[in-house]
């Protein structure tokens, strides 16, 4: 699975959000909504390429759908964020967020409870 760029995964969101969009609901739903609609076009068949992004044709139009989940996505971006920056170590990413102040003690005692119910 390749590295997604910044606006590749921001058209992704859109997309998981929407479930099926054509290039306009695409364009519409993104930040910068005066990204050419070319633009945003050429991003969504490089993500078919790149085979995140399937379709269906209704004539000389597409209407696209994500093919890889945003679960499937975002598990791949966390193992590897944790391996290059926590040597592969979730105790170290959390007590990093700790430290940083970026997670609560109370949000750590509820990932607590979520992990002993398993």
């Amino acid at each position: 699975m390749e590295k997604l760029t910044n606006k590749e995964e921001e058209i992704m969101h859109v997309l998981w959000q929407l479930e099926k969009a054509f290039v306009k609901e695409v364009q519409a739903g993104l930040e910068d909504e005066n990204l050419h609609y070319n633009t945003v076009s050429t991003i969504v068949r490089n993500l078919v390429d790149k085979g995140y992004v399937g379709y269906k044709a209704y004539g000389k139009t597409h209407q696209y759908y994500p093919v890889i989940s945003r679960e499937t996505y975002g598990r791949k971006f966390w193992n590897e964020a944790t391996r290059k920056f926590f040597d592969s170590s979730y105790k170290n990413m959390v007590s990093f967020f700790a430290k940083e102040e970026k997670i609560s003690a109370k949000e750590l005692r509820e990932i607590l409870e979520i992990i002993e119910k398993k």
